[in-house]
Formats: C-alpha cells, structure tokens, sequence
C-alpha cells in the first residue's frame, strides 16, 4: 500500500521577483537562519530582513552554520530562539541553512528534549507548530529542503551524518526565487545541480516510485540535463537560473514522497568520513550505481526509458557525459587521494551505508560486501 503524499507545505512560491511575498506573511518575530557570509556579501539577507521589517515583523538572524551542520550549531540557534521568541524561522541559504534551521525549530519546540537521540526512530517524533511556523528560502538548486520532509545534521563527536525525515518538518512556505541562487559560484552550481539530479533519477528507481512521483521526476531530471550546463557556464543566465531551481523543487517533490536509493546513503558515508561535499560525491557515484542498479531487470527498463527521452543511448554514459562537461571528478580518488585512509574505513563505510535510510527503496539491496566493492569501484574509476 502506498504512503500519503504531501508535496509541499501551504505556501509554494516560484519564479523571478516572489520574493517579495515575504511583505506578505503574518509573523511578529522572525529568525533567519544563514550559513556563511555569502548571503550577507550578495546583498540577499538585508533584503529579506528589508521585506519583514516593510510587513511590521522584527528580525533577528542566526549565522554561521558550517557545511555540514552540526549538533551544536543547532542547539546554539535553538537556544538563541528560545531568547528572542520568533513565531516564524525562516531557512535562507543552500540545504546546511535550511536543515539546520528545520532541526534549530525542533528543539526550540521542545526545550526538554537535548541530544539528536531523543528525535530519532524508534522515539517518536514531536509536534510542531505551537511556538513557530517554519519558512525556507533556498539559495542553490539542489538539495530541495524547501519541500523536504528531511535533514541531515552531523554528530559532533563522532562526525557521523545523521539523516532523520518526518512528514512535520515539511515547511509552511517556501519562497524559490532565482535572483537568490544567482550568486551561486559555477562549481556549487555543478555540484548541487548533480545533487538534484541524482534526486529526480533516485525517484525514479525508488522501490516507492507511483504514477505522480515519476511525473515529477521525470521532468525534472530532463530540465536539469538540459539546463545545468547552462546554469554552470553563464551564472547571470537568470532563466536558466530559474528552471534549475523549479526542477530541484519538483525532484524535491517526488523523493521526499517516495525516498532515494544507494548514491545517497553513499554519499552519506563518504560527507560523514572524508568531508566530501554531498552533491560531489552523488555526482560521482551516480553512473557507478546506475550501472550496479542496470542488474536489476525493472531499474533497467526505467533507465533505458527515461535515456530515450534526453536522446542517450545508455543513462549511466549520458551522466558521465555531463559530469565531464560540469568538471566533475570521475571517481572518488580525485577527491580522496589516501587509498590506505579510504581501505581502511571501508567496513564501517560500508556498514553505515547499508544502515542508511536510503538503502531500503533502492532497486538491489546490496550486501556489505557489494557495498565494499562499488566504494571501491567508484574510487578507483572501474
């Protein structure tokens, strides 16, 4: 029996110029949870603090959350919340600002609850909603946290990456407006470009897959084909911008319905050991795990159908095609040079991508030793 589906909260904005609905949301006291300074440099949180002070709202602002948000970054802007009172948090930034800001409304929700233990499965998932609604503002085409059930926050102590997915952490409103994304370097354009690619292509063979989430999918994977080199080589090509970042929104759409599969509970592992940035590390071993997953006699057919329709003769050729094209490495070695550090880790490696959530919907559930081979495989180039 299928699960519902909920495809975004109950405010969906996109295109050029929606940022301006902000002026016209119900909020008193608003807290904006940014990540580096990219946002400040491009003059992006001024203007969104600039459109909630025009609609009568306070601000207040949680900066520095790191790439890989942590347990403490989250506790830090949880308790900053607890001080200032917002009835709105607002996620502005790429998918570290925006989980970040979804797990921070978590514990500002709930005070008593301390360690990333007390929310994960089997304890059950808390109520949100009676202090805050939760808004996000995506300023890159990748990870869709806008209309994510998900996060993935990161253990301090260990660095393990922790992925936790919920249908109450769905924000009330997202904004998806391409002027934000525009100060996207070309390698995070790449990057996370490949991130929601891997999304719509990941959905497509989900052991969950139904009749909406292929439609979603399926389009948002040929637009991101056709659109991300574009995007990559002209940065002010602001329609390109746009169509990147409404795929990444429907991918969104379908993989938070219907889940992912083994490129992301690898690419998990590899964030967590080595610090590899997650939409690099999904568009290496993307082509790898398409050929693994092309064993499987249905995850065939839907590739080789969804190839027909971007003109490719084969999925995983197609892919490598546009990663050469984007500057991707071609295997993993290119990012992680120490062979003996990534031998060494490959038990636990492949242990915690076989414990990853993703790893139940992808077409083959592959052993620890198969987990071992394709890390190794997609290390070496083979």
């Amino acid at each position: 029996m299928m699960r519902p589906m909920k495809l975004a909260g109950s405010e969906l904005m996109f295109g050029e110029g929606c940022l301006e609905y902000i002026k016209t949301i119900d909020a008193k006291k608003v807290s904006i949870v940014v990540g580096g300074k990219s946002m400040e440099r491009s003059g992006m949180l001024a203007k969104v603090e600039g459109y909630f002070h025009e609609a009568g709202a306070e601000t207040m602002v949680v900066k520095d959350v790191e790439p890989d948000p942590s347990f403490e970054t989250v506790m830090r802007g949880a308790n900053e919340m607890l001080a200032f009172e917002p009835d709105l948090i607002v996620g502005l930034g790429g998918g570290s600002a925006m989980d970040a800001a979804k797990a921070m409304w978590i514990f500002y929700e709930h005070p008593e609850l301390k360690t990333m233990e007390s929310v994960l499965p089997p304890n059950p998932f808390p109520t949100l909603r009676k202090k805050a609604r939760m808004c996000c503002i995506p300023s890159t085409s990748g990870t869709a946290s806008e209309v994510s059930r998900s996060i993935v926050i990161s253990d301090n102590a260990t660095g393990l990456k922790h992925g936790l997915g919920n249908m109450e952490m769905m924000p009330d409103i997202a904004i998806c407006d391409p002027e934000v994304t525009a100060s996207m370097p070309a390698k995070i354009t790449a990057e996370t470009g490949m991130d929601a690619l891997t999304h719509a292509l990941e959905a497509l063979a989900s052991t969950r897959a139904n009749y909406v989430s292929d439609i979603l999918a399926t389009q948002s994977a040929i637009d991101i084909m056709e659109t991300l080199p574009i995007a990559y080589e002209n940065g002010a090509d602001m329609h390109a911008r746009e169509i990147m970042l409404q795929a990444s929104m429907v991918a969104g759409m379908a993989f938070t319905n219907v889940s992912l599969g083994i490129v992301h509970s690898m690419a998990h592992t590899l964030g967590g050991m080595f610090h590899v940035a997650h939409g690099l590390a999904d568009a290496i071993l993307l082509p790898y795990i398409i050929r693994y997953n092309s064993t499987d006699a249905k995850a065939k057919e839907v590739y080789d159908t969804f190839a027909k329709k971007v003109g490719a003769e084969n999925l995983y050729e197609a892919v490598e095609k546009l990663n050469k094209r984007l500057n991707i490495p071609s295997c993993l070695q290119e990012v992680i040079p120490d062979e003996a550090a990534f031998v060494e880790k490959l038990d636990e490696m492949a242990a915690l991508a076989k414990a990853d959530g993703c790893t139940k919907t992808n077409p083959i559930i592959p052993e620890l030793e198969e987990f071992k081979e394709l890390f190794m495989k997609a290390y070496r180039g083979e």
